[in-house]
């Protein structure tokens, strides 16, 4: 997982203009009921991927990866391939988008050979740049600021054992990073409860969170951030933790060890969430830092079921994406 921003980084800028096809730069891009869609889509792709062979025929995508990747190129590549789509990957751990030729180069020439373009970066400006100059969708599959297409994942696995996401109380701790943005954002869009425990200099951006809080107003969702781990897991239904180092962190990882010690999801912690909660963790896992095997290796760890859902929300995404975009009309520019 990739570094957060820093506390002091500029506020991300909102897109300059409106583009006539829908991206998925952020959770805010779709509304609850649009996201409520997806996961319906993503239900019937699940139980009947036969009908959705040709669904996607002749379109393809090109993914830019800044960072390595097993689930996230995987997911995107299987559910094109699954719909009879093609997919071009370009690594790009070596050379980073933007420093050989100007994302706006880039966006325009893609632009005229693929349908989407599917973007794994450090920087979110450099997701939010390419979307601004291209004329096709683009889908953050990852940047250090959200990681959209995860926590909708997460949520439909939510909605798979619980039902109603409304009655549904997630616990995320640790380093309030890329991942706890998203959650909270899709917490609070579909009116669920969210609880984030972590470190005082470790918690969500301010920007991130009063975008949650005004959504959460809206739809009735709970939203509360605390230091308190065990505080943040009583009685929740699902705990959720990520990687205390993320990529590009690496040189902190020691400091950050003694840091979230605390937050380490053991039996301990674990217990005081309710009896039939779940153990969450977008992976890849670090078993005796953020979790122990104990836990993650347990019978209420779901982190494959949310692994694999991601290849079938992925396939919601990009159909959405791909194949409706011209009845779905303008897109939002809600980003954080």
């Amino acid at each position: 997982m990739p570094a957060r921003m820093s506390e002091t980084a500029s506020p991300v800028p909102l897109r300059e203009h409106s583009p006539v096809h829908r991206d998925l730069i952020s959770v805010q891009d779709f509304s609850p009921e649009e996201i409520l869609g997806l996961f319906k889509s993503a239900r019937l792709m699940k139980d009947r991927p036969v009908n959705f062979r040709g669904a996607l025929a002749g379109k393809q995508i090109v993914l830019f990866f800044e960072k390595a990747s097993l689930r996230t190129r995987l997911t995107f590549e299987s559910a094109m391939a699954s719909m009879g789509g093609t997919s071009v990957f370009v690594d790009q751990t070596q050379s980073h988008l933007g420093e050989r030729e100007t994302l706006s180069d880039v966006a325009h020439n893609v632009e005229r050979w693929v349908n989407a373009v599917i973007l794994r970066t450090f920087e979110h400006q450099t997701v939010l740049e390419v979307a601004r100059h291209a004329s096709i969708p683009v889908i953050n599959a990852l940047s250090n600021l959200e990681h959209p297409c995860q926590a909708f994942a997460d949520f439909f696995t939510l909605q798979e054992r619980f039902g109603d996401l409304r009655d549904v109380h997630l616990a995320y701790v640790g380093d309030g990073n890329n991942m706890a943005h998203s959650l909270m954002l899709a917490a609070a869009s579909l009116g669920s409860k969210i609880t984030i425990g972590c470190p005082g200099n470790y918690a969500p951006l301010e920007q991130v969170t009063s975008a949650a809080l005004a959504i959460a107003a809206r739809t009735g969702a709970q939203i509360s951030i605390t230091d308190d781990p065990v505080a943040a897991v009583r009685d929740a239904d699902a705990v959720y933790t990520d990687a205390w180092a993320s990529m590009g962190q690496e040189d902190e990882a020691g400091k950050r060890s003694r840091i979230f010690s605390p937050y380490q999801v053991n039996a301990s912690l674990f217990a005081h969430a309710a009896p039939e909660a779940i153990f969450m963790h977008c992976l890849p896992a670090h078993r005796g830092m953020e979790v122990t095997a104990e836990v993650i290796d347990s019978p209420q760890s779901v982190v494959f079921d949310q692994a694999e859902n991601r290849m079938h929300v992925q396939k919601a995404i990009l159909l959405s994406l791909l194949d409706g975009a011209a009845r779905r009309g303008p897109s939002r520019s809600n980003h954080a």
